[in-house]
């Protein structure tokens, strides 16, 4: 299942992205798809046809891992 991220890259905007499992330590880059902006607009460097991205970690700053659907929990309080 899917993952939302955000992906913040060096001298650049951030952009969402999914991926398919959590990176490991060991891993020397992060492959994604469907890139976009945090707008929803299309990344200006990317293709609009391109399926999957690959980014070295070298560029990237931090990832942000979003919580999925199932994770979000609405809490509400009933007073009676």
């Amino acid at each position: 299942m899917p993952r939302t991220v955000i992906i913040h890259l060096l001298n650049e905007d951030a952009v969402v992205a999914e991926i398919e499992h959590v990176p490991e330590p060991t891993d020397q880059v992060l492959v994604v798809s469907n890139v976009r902006r945090r707008d929803s607009r299309d990344v200006s460097y990317i293709q609009p046809e391109t399926d999957m991205v690959v980014y070295p970690w070298a560029r990237i700053h931090c990832v942000e891992i979003l919580p999925g659907e199932e994770e979000e929990k609405i809490v509400s309080f009933i007073r009676e």
